[in-house]
């Protein structure tokens, strides 16, 4: 299958409880993807992720955290001490995966797909990079690291999405 006619609910990931987390249990909803790190300058958008979950579950957002220890090796953990940190510290009840490799050759098949989707300059440069699909899974757009959950570029792009359909 070549890259533009896949979408997001061809991949699985496991989630942070170690079980198989297929994508295509979201069809039908908008989705959020954001490599997440516990020690990072960004970590403190775990809030305002959660935020923009609480606000938007109900019209048919998921935010899927994707915890990764490429980037300065900020996401050490393991699952359990993750999820522990996420949900202690943020109040985190958005889905979260297990960690990933988000860049490079190494990359889940998801983060290479989305990257191609995106383009090579759009690609994770560091955690909390976002990538937005629409309802049937196709890549929408991407928000660098310092754009905040919350904030107008993303909750803009958020409400058309939802809107969308």
């Amino acid at each position: 299958m070549t890259a533009s006619k896949k979408s997001l609910h061809d991949f699985t990931l496991q989630g942070i409880d170690g079980k198989p987390m297929p994508l295509a249990q979201f069809k039908g909803k908008v989705v959020l993807l954001v490599n997440t790190a516990s020690e990072c300058g960004y970590t403190g958008q775990y809030e305002g992720l959660e935020q923009l979950w609480l606000a938007n579950k109900d019209k048919g957002l998921v935010v899927v955290g994707v915890p990764s220890n490429d980037f300065g090796g900020q996401e050490p953990g393991t699952a359990g001490e993750i999820a522990s940190f996420c949900k202690r510290n943020y109040g985190v009840t958005f889905p979260l995966a297990d960690k990933l490799v988000v860049k490079g050759e190494g990359a889940h098949p998801l983060y290479k797909w989305a990257g191609e989707m995106a383009g090579e300059a759009c690609r994770p440069k560091w955690n909390f990079h976002k990538y937005l699909f629409g309802r049937d899974g196709k890549f929408i757009d991407w928000f660098s690291t310092q754009a905040k959950p919350m904030g107008p570029k993303i909750g803009e792009a958020v409400k058309k999405a939802l809107a969308a359909y």
